[in-house]
């Protein structure tokens, strides 16, 4: 069981000295915007807004900060009672902590919790979760290898039953749900998640904080010889979904990563990319009042995708209210985000593709089936004016004051020489976004976010005090 703190009925109490050291926050507080969970809001760019006086994990989403301070804001765990605190350092802990009760709670992590941990604490492998199945890629690639089995057909038969039977064993163990009116966040900044797929599922009144998620790489990809016109591998899990209705989520100084498994080092069948990652932050299924802040997504190809599907029925009109602000973008791929439906708001972060990503860089804003993009005052680096915006049945988007390579480039305009008149878009003012924190100028984004964004803040507890 977890430790909690205070007089819990299980676990250890926490020291004293943790508990004082907790109120000690780091001095790179400056760009959080945290407000004490009874105290006034402050803006984002105001490091007085955020005293020792709020632990980090009892800092709430600010008023007026994003999309998720609507409709009665965001405040997770924040006021969970001194036994409703959760110290986790291992995946068991973590598991049972997620699952005590319904009442709100914090749970501050503490080092890498591996999803894959077994009961003794070793990591377990892909083979592990294959057993008993009869799976093995060796005989699923000889019973689907197109000279075998053809172009027309989706896979089927033994193998493709011991895959689906394989990839239920490692979903049981390595998905896991986060509760409604629950803080996560990482002890320190060298706190993680690797090999999860979190989900908030349905629930409301999420904070996520101060953590590296890593690689919820899919063991069993399933061969789709008619996906596209070469067939493609497709895989099954996100970092972090955000789906069903859920509501009020923050997602604030956290860094989202596919390493150690890097897409360019994955091996290819059948000519095609063996590809064992699918998102790293969806946000889906009629879900909504989203922020994003000062975190850093890194090496990741399908990055984010903001709403279901082009069909209206999955709950997504009038919902995937999202707003994006002060985050870093590094070598991704594509959908930073990708919208359909959603009022989304991207501003002030900093996009960067080099020249040895691990994966290949396709666009950067993909306009939906109708979605309403308001991008402004971002800085992008490393690619083309023409490439940033990509057409996926939308009809509008709104753009201003973005830099590419440090020059002021109206994205839309080259978005549209670029493309045949059936592809281009038309400058979308169905709304303007109106919960945002102070706006900086592009230019000073990327000295401001290279030591604000990422997991840097910490809660306290000397490792001695452990």
């Amino acid at each position: 069981m977890a430790r909690r703190s205070s007089t819990a009925t299980h676990g250890t109490p926490i020291h004293p000295a943790r508990t004082a050291a907790a109120v000690l926050l780091a001095a790179a507080l400056l760009g959080t915007g945290a407000a004490a969970a009874t105290g006034a809001p402050s803006t984002q760019a105001d490091p007085t807004g955020q005293t020792a006086r709020t632990p980090l994990e009892r800092q709430v989403l600010p008023d007026g900060d994003g999309w998720a301070s609507a409709d009665g804001g965001t405040t997770g765990g924040a006021a969970a009672a001194a036994d409703r605190v959760y110290d986790v350092d291992f995946r068991a802990e973590l598991l049972a902590a997620l699952e005590a009760g319904d009442d709100e709670k914090i749970i501050r992590v503490h080092g890498v919790i591996d999803a894959s941990e077994d009961a003794g604490g070793a990591p377990q492998t892909c083979d592990a979760y294959a057993g008993g199945t009869g799976y093995s890629l060796e005989a699923y690639l000889a019973a689907y290898d197109p000279a075998v089995w053809g172009w027309e057909e989706d896979p089927a038969g033994p193998q493709e039953e011991a895959r689906q039977a394989a990839a239920s064993h490692q979903q049981d163990y390595i998905r896991w749900d986060i509760p409604s009116n629950t803080t996560l966040v990482g002890a320190d900044p060298d706190s993680g998640i690797t090999g999860a797929a979190l989900r908030i599922n349905g629930e409301h009144n999420v904070i996520v904080r101060n953590l590296t998620i890593s690689d919820s790489k899919d063991c069993f990809p399933a061969w789709d010889p008619t996906d596209g016109d070469t067939g493609s591998w497709n895989s099954e899990y996100d970092l972090l979904q955000v789906i069903n209705g859920s509501t009020n989520v923050w997602i604030d100084h956290s860094t989202f990563t596919d390493a150690p498994n890097f897409d360019d080092e994955l091996p290819e069948y059948f000519g095609r990319p063996f590809q064992m990652h699918d998102g790293a932050v969806d946000v889906t299924n009629g879900s909504n009042y989203v922020t994003m802040s000062y975190n850093r997504f890194e090496d990741h190809d399908k990055l984010m995708l903001i709403g279901s599907t082009d069909s209206p029925t999955r709950g997504d009109p009038g919902k995937l209210k999202v707003t994006l602000h002060h985050n870093v973008f590094e070598d991704i791929g594509q959908r930073a985000p990708r919208v359909r439906y959603g009022q989304v708001d991207v501003y002030n972060n900093h996009f960067v593709s080099t020249d040895d990503a691990p994966v290949e860089y396709s666009y950067l804003f993909g306009a939906g089936a109708e979605s309403h993009l308001h991008v402004t005052d971002n800085a992008i680096e490393g690619v083309e004016a023409s490439s940033v915006i990509k057409n996926w049945r939308g009809t509008g988007i709104y753009t201003a004051n973005n830099l590419v390579d440090g020059e002021r480039t109206d994205l839309l305009a080259a978005h549209n020489a670029s493309v045949d008149a059936s592809q281009q878009l038309a400058v979308d003012t169905s709304w303007t976004p109106e919960l945002r924190t102070t706006v900086h100028a592009p230019q000073a984004l990327p000295a401001l976010l290279e030591r604000t964004a990422g997991p840097i803040l910490t809660a306290g507890s000397p490792e001695g005090d452990r």
